[in-house]
């Protein structure tokens, strides 16, 4: 009988145990989709989020994607396009200190890695997931006395990824001060 009611009330706290563990679980799912899916602007376009990081676009980039995201203890701004691999090339040279070279991913992050600021909001792989063709630095103002590095106005996480031969995407990140006025809203947004 002891034994019994042992062995009951060791299942009712299991139970409890995993009811508990569950709920925690979901609500940390629902913060992280939250966060994922919460404040990101529309009118964040290409042309006003690269003026807000302070670097240009080659006339020739394609594929152009950017997203602002309003955060909690910091913005994000993100910005995304293609370019032949040897203009992205002599074009991110202007933009990493001589004698600097971008690394590969030596850490890849697993398939499935959200971070807030996702790539993955404008329809792309995010970049430290990549290992075969990416290259990554980073740079802040000042870092840089080239015409192309003395534009640039915050830190910025460079990404770049040869997807396919003779074409690459730059992938560009950005931590902004909440001060930042967010973008306007584009009409027919």
């Amino acid at each position: 009988m002891v034994a019994g009611l042992a062995v009951g009330f060791l299942a009712f706290g299991a139970a409890v145990f995993g009811v508990l563990m569950w709920g925690a679980e979901e609500a940390t799912s629902d913060l992280m989709d939250q966060e994922m899916n919460c404040c990101w602007k529309k009118g964040a376009t290409p042309a006003w989020t690269s003026e807000l990081m302070g670097i240009r676009m080659p006339d020739s980039a394609t594929d152009r994607r950017s997203g602002y995201k309003v955060g909690q203890r910091y913005d994000s701004a993100l910005l995304a396009f293609v370019l032949p691999s040897e203009e992205a090339d002599a074009y991110l040279g202007q933009l990493t200190r001589e004698g600097t070279s971008m690394i590969g991913n030596l850490h890849p992050k697993e398939k499935g890695y959200r971070p807030a600021d996702a790539f993955g909001r404008l329809g792309l792989a995010e970049p430290e997931t990549l290992v075969r063709g990416l290259r990554q630095t980073g740079v802040c103002e000042d870092d840089v006395d080239t015409p192309e590095g003395r534009r640039v106005q915050r830190c910025l996480d460079l990404f770049v990824h040869e997807f396919e031969p003779g074409t690459t995407r730059v992938y560009v990140r950005s931590a902004i001060e909440p001060s930042v006025t967010p973008p306007p809203v584009s009409p027919g947004r």
